[in-house]
């Protein structure tokens, strides 16, 4: 669990339309003389060794026969598998879900990555049944065909929902034959930026709504009757078919294939295309690669390989040891991964545990996992020895458009669950499932119950609350079972919500707390409950009391909030209230605005400035922090705060503050010169005054304070240092070289860039050549061409030139204008430059020069 603040978002979105511009420009390049030099760039910096070898080296596919895949799946001790069935029942399994009779519904794909021209999309949902009870399917039906790269399916509502690329279609067998006979669209409008990112992992949440998730290069914007809906970039949807309401509830990830819900109601995401494990998931939550995010919060497991898929063990067939643990699926190693959660705080801490399943069959494909009626695991394996569509072609013959396998595994010498009967059977039996260890039937009877109504399930619901033996060990859980029952048919049970409020489960009463936010607007005590659950003994509790304030809309909501900083906080919570704090921001800042006494607790006061985006809590702030009111744990938010939205006045406080002999300035020097350096970089905002002392902390025995000084220079335009400045980079120390050399380029003119050209000549240092001709790039394109290719045939040994390499992608056609200057040279196999070496060594090509 790792929290990121302001900073790393600018890093990650730079690095994806650094990636944009290479994918848009490749193409072109790779026709000129430089073309192997931009391809190659490709390779190191997008592409590991390992993924090259699995796909571009792949010489021997795999025999496709179902028997010899199953002779190369190895399962932990104690366990066992089977082929629970292949083609033709199915053909390339994307995602599964259950319906209430045991049935496992399929969507697959032949025409993934892309139809042919020409050709008419016919892919497929297929409906696999278990007659005889022996773990194998016996019937397929073809519930719908004629869809388009399908890539979620959830049965409900009498039907099943589908994603059909840019829709979401509800399909229904109105005459019983098994078959699909009425389409209804019932979203449309996401985007279609990428097939294997399009709106996927459809499931229904613990109180009868359906979440589903999109990827980082899906753009959606959807009209309901609530209006425009939009989420760009990868996320979760909520989605509540009845009312037609839709709304985003976390945004992030770059391809989050796997979304579950413990039995507590909180939400867990894989990724496949991050490396951060389980990623814990709730309202409002934030990830990498959220468009704007100002801050994000990591998974559970960081370094871990990409996952598609997630479930959670429950029930009585696996061993008590396996309860509770996640398993998902690393599909580009061949194998199920488990991790072990335990809670801390309010939030997780994962430890990964033996893998489930493995295999050394490279065509072997986990891309979704489920535990079905029965108990046992099943593995959704798309079977393919080519993934993904970015390291090969999409028409590469080693695809596989006709397999695929759904696999069973059990415990071994341990019963399997008998399949309980939901459907046809009364709303009392339905309520009585509730208490069914296995999530799959407490689920499917909640679902079922929920397309039964309010009317008819609302009485006999009460009853069965009442009839409760509050003696039992699970009398809590079922009472919050009941109070989802309630949530999905829309029928608000104040009695019921504060007896859970109360429940001695702390995870009973966070759940209660979100079931209270979705019904703040009739319960009229709202508030007094949300002050309370603010106060709870448990962080968990605390967080979903912070999340559910931001519907209260008034400044007493931000002010009640802020309590929670009277507790113990950790990352999770510290995210949401400073999300809450952002999202009342008009109503507090308004009130403190007009009375100055508002939030009078200097650190509740800090902590909610120092959130928001706003140029006038900068002053407040600053105000604080001279009076010594600041907490110092706020120090770097202040600094950050002043960089980010501080005006010209409230720098020149800052200014002031670095230049100051008082001793605790003296120590924060370095961290008042790099916030003025932010604010110039960021927004070309300087102090209204006093920018000349600077001079004297250029040559400062501190390098830290030096560095930033010398950026100052260039940054407020002090041209008269530029000699000065210069003789530091030619001959200063080495650590202020840099920072000189940014200088120069910063203050621009004829002069730095004279200055320039001769620093990046062959007199002087390799170090300094790379230096000053990287940051020549800025500012002329051609004179940094020419002395760049002089530095490629000259300069040995220097990682330098890949960062001046890289300069060129980031200016406007300086690729071209690069591979111009290149197109008639000859670079020295032997130059130890990084590009070239690395180039012969993986396509070994031989000879002492390579010509471009």
């Amino acid at each position: 669990m790792r929290d990121q603040k302001p900073g790393i978002m600018t890093n990650v979105k730079g690095i994806y339309h650094w990636m944009d511009r290479v994918h848009t420009t490749v193409g072109e390049v790779s026709k000129t003389p430089f073309g192997l030099f931009g391809i190659l760039l490709l390779h190191m910096l997008l592409i590991s060794p390992a993924r090259m070898a699995a796909q571009d080296n792949l010489r021997n596919v795999p025999n496709p026969d179902p028997q010899y895949e199953l002779e190369t799946l190895n399962v932990a001790d104690g366990f066992e598998v089977n082929l629970f069935a292949d083609e033709p029942m199915l053909v390339k399994p994307i995602q599964m879900n259950w319906d209430e009779q045991g049935r496992l519904w399929v969507v697959g794909s032949e025409h993934y990555p892309q139809l042919k021209p020409g050709e008419v999309p016919n892919d497929k949902i297929y409906v696999l049944e278990d007659t005889t009870g022996d773990g194998k399917a016996d019937v397929s039906t073809v519930f719908a065909e004629g869809l388009h790269i399908p890539t979620g399916i959830l049965p409900g509502d009498g039907g099943a929902y589908v994603a059909n690329a840019t829709e979401i279609l509800h399909l229904k067998d109105t005459n019983g034959d098994g078959k699909a006979d009425q389409r209804r669209k019932v979203l449309t409008g996401f985007g279609t930026g990428d097939t294997h990112h399009l709106i996927h992992t459809f499931r229904w949440g613990p109180a009868g709504r359906f979440y589903f998730n999109q990827s980082i290069y899906i753009h959606s914007r959807i009209e309901t009757p609530h209006g425009v809906k939009e989420l760009k970039g990868g996320g979760v949807w909520r989605f509540q078919p009845e009312t037609m309401e839709l709304g985003v509830y976390a945004r992030g990830l770059i391809n989050p294939w796997g979304l579950r819900f413990n039995k507590w109601g909180q939400s867990f995401l894989t990724d496949g295309a991050g490396r951060e494990g389980i990623n814990y998931a709730f309202p409002g939550l934030t990830f990498v690669s959220a468009p704007g995010a100002e801050r994000i919060i990591e998974g559970l497991n960081p370094g871990q390989p990409k996952h598609s898929g997630l479930e959670i063990i429950s029930g009585r067939h696996f061993p008590d040891s396996l309860a509770g643990s996640f398993i998902t699926n690393d599909f580009r190693a061949n194998r199920i991964n488990r991790f072990v959660l335990e809670e801390q705080g309010s939030g997780y801490v994962s430890n990964q545990a033996e893998d489930l399943l493995w295999s050394d069959n490279v065509a072997f494909r986990p891309v979704d996992i489920s535990i079905g009626p029965d108990g046992a695991i099943y593995v959704a394996d798309w079977y393919n020895p080519i993934i993904q569509h970015g390291e090969v072609d999409f028409r590469d013959p080693r695809r596989d458009h006709t397999h695929g396998r759904i696999w069973r595994i059990t415990a071994k010498d341990r019963p399997l669950v008998d399949k309980p009967k939901l459907k046809g059977i009364s709303t009392g039996e339905l309520l009585d499932a509730l208490k069914r260890p296995e999530k799959w039937t407490r689920s499917q009877a909640k679902r079922l119950l929920k397309e039964r109504g309010a009317e008819q399930v609302v009485p006999e619901l009460k009853a069965w609350v009442d009839g409760l033996d509050p003696s039992d060990s699970r009398y809590e859980q079922y009472l919050l079972e009941a109070l989802w029952v309630f949530q999905s048919v829309d029928a608000v049970n104040r009695p019921l919500l504060e007896k859970t409020l109360n429940a001695e489960n702390h995870q009973v009463r966070a759940a209660t707390v979100r079931v209270l936010n979705y019904w703040y607007e009739n319960i009229d005590n709202a508030s007094h409950l949300l002050e309370q659950a603010v106060g709870d003994d448990h962080a968990k509790v605390r967080l979903e009391a912070v999340i559910a304030l931001r519907n209260q809309q008034n400044a007493k909501a931000a002010t009640t909030a802020l309590s929670v900083l009277d507790s113990p906080m950790d990352n999770f919570l510290d995210f949401a209230l400073w999300q809450t704090v952002r999202e009342l921001e008009p109503y507090w800042m308004e009130r403190l605005q007009a009375d100055s006494s508002f939030l009078k607790d200097p650190r509740k006061r800090a902590y909610a400035l120092k959130s928001v985006p706003n140029p006038e809590a900068v002053g407040h702030l600053l105000t604080l922090y001279q009076r010594g009111e600041m907490p110092e744990e706020y120090n770097e938010d202040l600094f950050n705060s002043v960089a980010r939205w501080g005006t010209s006045d409230d720098l020149a406080v800052i200014l002031n503050l670095a230049t100051s002999d008082a001793e605790i300035h003296r120590e924060r020097r370095a961290s008042y010169l790099a916030a003025l350096v932010e604010a110039a970089r960021q927004r070309e905002v300087k102090p209204t005054e006093g920018i000349d002392q600077i001079v004297k902390y250029i040559d400062s025995d501190n390098v830290e304070i030096a560095q930033h000084a010398l950026r100052l220079t260039g940054y407020w335009n002090l041209e008269h240092l530029r000699e000065d400045i210069a003789d530091i980079a030619k001959m200063g120390k080495e650590a202020l070289r840099p920072a000189a050399v940014d200088a120069l380029a910063t203050l621009g003119g004829n002069q730095s860039l004279d200055l320039l050209v001769r620093m990046s000549g062959s007199e002087y240092p390799d170090e300094l050549r790379l230096m000053a001709a990287e940051r020549l790039v800025r500012l002329n394109l051609e004179k940094a061409a020419s002395n760049a290719v002089k530095i490629f045939r000259e300069v040995s040994g220097q990682a330098g030139t890949e960062d001046l390499f890289s300069a060129f992608f980031s200016q406007e056609g300086g690729i071209e204008i690069l591979a111009e200057k290149l197109s008639d040279q000859e670079i020295p196999k032997r130059s130890h430059w990084k590009v070239a070496s690395l180039w012969n060594d993986k396509y070994h090509l031989t000879g002492e020069k390579i010509k471009t």
